[in-house]
This record gives C-alpha cells, sequence and structure tokens, in this order.
C-alpha cells in the first residue's frame, strides 16, 4: 500500500497540525537510530517546503506543527495527478522511511496509515487565552509525559522540548518564528510549566485514531 498526500488542500501563511501513526498501531521507531534517520529524511524532503514550528516522534506515530509558505503549495506532477509540494515531502519521506525499515527488520507491507493527516489550526476555544495552535503546541510536547515515557516533556530526546526549553540549540524549528506568531517573549517562555494547561478535552482535538 503506498502512502498517499495530505488529506488537506493546503493555504500558504497558516498553522497545520500534520500526523501519521503505525499501520495497526504498529510501533514506527524502534530504537534511537531510527528516530535519527527520520529526522534526517524530514530535514531533506519536508524541511525546505515549510516552516518547522515543533515536532515530537512517538514509538508508533509523529506528530508536526508547521507553518505553509509559498513553496508549500507549489504544485508538481505525480503521474497524472498534481499535488502539493509540501505533501509530496511527506509522501515521500513515509515511502523511503518505510522502505529502509523494511529492510532493516526483514518486515514487508505497510508500515504507516495510508493516508497523513493535515489540520489547520486556526482561531480559539471559547474562555481560554490560547489559541488552538498554541494549544496543539503544547500538546504535541506533551505526548511522551502523558504516555509514561518521561517525567518531563524536556526528557524526550525525539521532539523540539528541548530546543524550547533551553537545554538544546536544535537548528529544525524555527523558533523566532514561532515566538512571533504566537506573540511570546522569548526570555519569559516556562515551557514546563506551561505544558501543564492542556485538558483531556482539548486534547482530543488534535489527534484522531490513537
Amino acid at each position: 500500500m503506498r502512502n498517499l498526500p495530505l488529506t488537506m488542500k493546503l493555504v500558504t501563511d497558516n498553522i497545520y497540525h500534520i500526523y501519521n501513526q503505525g499501520n495497526n498501531r504498529q510501533n514506527i521507531f524502534f530504537d534511537r537510530d531510527d528516530y535519527l534517520l527520520f529526522l534526517k529524511k524530514y530535514r531533506e524532503l519536508v524541511a525546505g517546503n515549510c516552516e518547522t514550528l515543533g515536532y515530537c516522534l512517538m514509538p508508533n506515530h509523529f506528530h508536526f506543527l508547521v507553518y505553509t509558505n509559498n513553496k508549500s503549495i507549489l504544485e508538481k506532477k505525480l503521474g497524472v495527478i498534481s499535488i502539493q509540494q509540501l505533501s509530496d515531502g511527506f509522501r515521500r519521506l513515509l515511502s523511503i522511511y518505510a522502505h529502509e525499515m523494511n529492510q532493516k527488520n526483514g518486515a514487508v507491507g505497510s508500515l504507516f496509515r495510508q493516508k497523513t493527516k493535515a489540520k489547520l489550526v486556526e482561531g480559539a476555544p471559547n474562555n481560554s487565552v490560547l489559541s488552538y495552535a498554541e494549544l496543539c503546541f503544547f500538546y504535541i510536547h506533551q505526548n511522551p509525559v502523558t504516555s509514561g515515557l518521561v517525567e518531563s516533556s524536556t526528557d524526550w530526546e525525539f521532539s523540539s522540548a528541548q530546543d524550547y526549553s533551553g537545554l538544546r540549540n536544535g537548528t529544525l524549528c524555527n523558533r523566532e518564528l514561532t515566538f512571533q506568531l504566537f506573540g511570546w517573549e522569548k526570555d519569559d517562555l516556562t515551557f514546563i510549566n506551561r505544558q501543564q494547561i492542556i485538558s483531556s478535552e482539548e486534547k482530543e482535538m488534535f489527534f484522531e485514531g490513537k
């Protein structure tokens, strides 16, 4: 089963939550090298077609929060259909990574679910001081904590939490743009404390089929 383009037609200058998980909820990462390989391929195939605001790789799924630009929506031909460049980047990422994992593990068949989901995050819930995009940002980084993998989001190596908390100087995310879009003061960002604000109802808005 081949990976299909993103489920949404993208528009420039918007924030999207993009995610997928293992077929039948199987693991997609099996050791540290797998996580690093996926991020390397993301840099090569996807990162140049958008601004990455945040990410989290989990044992059986992944999340990216991205801001689209002109490159994201460029159309290219894929056989008889047209596909946006960012969508094609994710399609190629999953296809190439799955092929390498199948070779490594002597497996066959689909590693990921067929469709990678893309959700526009805009506006704000009633009675919330944070936008949906901000809530999604914190939700993504909370995943390792709520799944019981670590005690603090900054303990998880395979997300951008360490970069935003100042524990690592990663270059994948455009942190300056994130601060600008969310109206945050860089020096005042208390990342760990702000992680505690997401309710269970709000979490359900950001990931289906977990």
